[in-house]
């Protein structure tokens, strides 16, 4: 079943179009990334998508169903992870999660449970009766999430949720989302950290300028673009004239010098290395370690708007 249905939705602030007849389709089960350079038109869509703001053209439904400001129905089976963590200081964590939960369900036994399973299930035990101000960074952002998922929404808006936390708590709220995944949600995913999309999303759309650029699986996307694999060779000895015979190599798209290491980004290919290799034999050029990798999904992005993902906050 489609859960969200965007299609050619305009969205227009003055002279600045900020979605150009976007569209997007998102099916029941997936966890979805959406990816694009800050200023792409990824928030718009968002508020657009939620009934939060208004739009020129188009049209969304949710669950089959149109979205409109007053939808309540459907906004109960929704929840919402923004970046910036919208919590109240004068409220512990498990009377926040409580009022938030209460927002959408007010029957207080049922309520309770759903709190505890929400402080459980992103490991905040033992810190009930603790303020947002006496948590650390990464419980603040596990408070966040509990309070956007405590009602148990089967649709889910996570808003770059890891931003500015360590790696163990990054970890923990990446395999949180994946079990909220296999227990039933349809997620939307934002994020500045592209392995992170290539490690949980089953499906990723790029945008730029308010509009979709591309749009598939990891693997799919990667086959969108020339570059088949990236070597990295360390040299003792490199310069401009070997850099010049290696890019005039029929099946290399760039070749430049990084401390110590040549670079080399190639085409599909099978003898890939081996042409490099005998390049450098027939040049007398020693050579040490040696790596091959894939292209990444920062290398997809790149390649189609021009611009590295980057965090700029």
């Amino acid at each position: 079943m489609t859960i969200v249905s965007v299609d050619s939705l305009v969205k227009r602030y003055g002279e600045l179009v900020a979605l150009d007849h976007f569209s997007m389709a998102i099916e029941g089960g997936e966890i979805f990334g959406l990816l694009g350079p800050n200023g792409s038109g990824k928030t718009t869509a968002i508020n657009c998508i939620l009934g939060l703001l208004p739009y020129d053209k188009g049209t969304i439904t949710l669950f089959g169903e149109p979205m409109t400001p007053t939808s309540y129905d459907l906004k109960a089976r929704i929840g919402i992870v923004p970046q910036n963590v919208a919590v109240f200081e004068e409220l512990s964590v498990r009377e926040n999660i409580d009022y938030f939960c209460s927002l959408y369900v007010t029957d207080k036994s049922r309520r309770r449970e759903l709190v505890d399973e929400a402080i459980d299930f992103v490991g905040l035990s033992g810190y009930e009766k603790f303020r947002p101000k006496k948590l650390s960074g990464g419980l603040l952002r596990r408070l966040n999430i509990a309070c956007g998922i405590a009602h148990k929404p089967t649709l889910i808006f996570m808003d770059e949720p890891t931003v500015a936390v360590d790696p163990q708590t990054r970890n923990h709220i990446l395999e949180g989302i994946v079990r909220l995944n296999h227990e039933g949600a349809t997620i939307i995913y934002t994020s500045h950290y592209m392995e992170e999309v290539e490690e949980i999303c089953s499906r990723i759309m790029i945008m730029d300028h308010g509009r979709s650029l591309a749009q598939g699986t990891n693997t799919e996307l990667k086959a969108m673009i020339g570059m088949g694999e990236r070597l990295r060779i360390e040299v003792a000895n490199a310069d401009d004239e070997l850099i010049a015979n290696v890019r005039s190599l029929p099946s290399v798209i760039s070749a430049t010098i990084d401390q110590g290491f040549l670079c080399v980004d190639c085409k599909t290919g099978a003898h890939n290395l081996v042409d490099v290799l005998e390049l450098l034999q027939c040049r007398g050029v020693s050579f040490g370690r040696i790596y091959a990798e894939p292209p990444t999904l920062n290398d997809v992005f790149l390649e189609i708007t021009g611009t590295e993902l980057r965090d700029e906050r």
